[in-house]
């Protein structure tokens, strides 16, 4: 049967519709599901701000007695797949005149994208390698970024102060310099968040970022001074409503401020949940895919 001119034009057309959606979902979703079930069915208390901020209920027994096999120490084998170790490596970097111990998940050079999670106090790169500790979310983390061709960085920073700030900054390029030009998203714990802050008034390091994530962290009230403010870059943040150690009012209060002015950003409240809370509890591959598709 033959068509005319303008059914094969309207076909066409349906067609690239469908392409185009079919691609943009997948831009969307550029990390497919990994262990949803265990992680992403989070029950929502409450969304405001057109979906960009969400208040996910928090329960201790549940999210901790009920994920542990010994609580606050070990998940259940359920919640970790350990055969990702065979991507890792600890590593001393060379950055400049410093030198940066890291474990590195995925490989070296070429990498999709790049994930850096910088740890809190008393801490160093065996917290953000750790499979079975915060219910296994770090296990998760290292899966759906390496698992997926990305590269993901867990330093032992020695202080968070200036030279702390530098040698992320360090990193960072040693990063950009192994896969050029794509994605690399910063992420900040506790104390570390000092360094996300530090990092996001060096313009050579925010033309290399693609976004960051800031858990439990202290509030910068300069933040809308610095480069990374000024490119625009997707920001999210998560806290823990019982927080004893940081409030959550202070990054809320800096969230709402950024939203005034229409800046990409999204908070998660954990209701209940303290310090450690973010954690355990956010959702690796919901906020990934938001940052990569902002």
């Amino acid at each position: 049967m033959q068509m005319s001119t303008s059914h094969c034009t309207t076909i066409a057309a349906i067609a690239a519709f469908f392409l185009a959606a079919s691609t943009s979902g997948q831009a969307a979703e550029r990390l497919p599901p990994y262990k949803d079930d265990l992680f992403s069915t989070q029950n929502v208390l409450q969304t405001s701000d057109k979906g960009a901020l969400d208040v996910i209920e928090y329960d201790e027994m549940r999210d901790i007695n009920g994920r542990d096999q010994i609580p606050q120490k070990r998940a259940q084998q359920k919640y970790v797949s350990l055969g990702i170790r065979k991507q890792q490596s600890d590593e001393t970097l060379q950055l400049g005149a410093q030198r940066l111990d890291v474990t590195r998940v995925g490989q070296s050079s070429g990498a999709a994208f790049a994930v850096i999670f910088i740890h809190g106090r008393n801490g160093d790169r065996r917290l953000g390698a750790n499979d079975y500790s915060f219910g296994g979310n770090f296990n998760r983390l290292k899966n759906l970024v390496a698992g997926n061709g990305g590269v993901y960085y867990s330093p032992s920073v020695k202080g968070f102060d200036s030279d702390g700030v530098a040698a992320i900054e360090g990193l960072i390029r040693y990063v950009s310099k192994q896969s050029p030009g794509k994605p690399i998203i910063l992420t900040c714990a506790s104390m570390g968040s000092q360094l996300c802050w530090g990092v996001s008034r060096d313009p050579d390091s925010v033309k290399r970022l693609k976004g960051m994530v800031i858990l439990s962290g202290v509030a910068d009230p300069d933040f809308a001074k610095s480069s990374f403010f000024k490119a625009k870059l997707p920001l999210w943040f998560a806290h823990g409503s019982r927080d004893p150690v940081y409030a959550a009012s202070d990054q809320q209060t800096l969230f709402e401020k950024l939203l005034t002015t229409g800046y990409p950003t999204h908070f998660t409240l954990y209701q209940t949940g303290n310090h450690g809370t973010p954690i355990r509890m956010i959702d690796w591959r919901r906020t990934l895919n938001w940052l990569l598709g902002s």
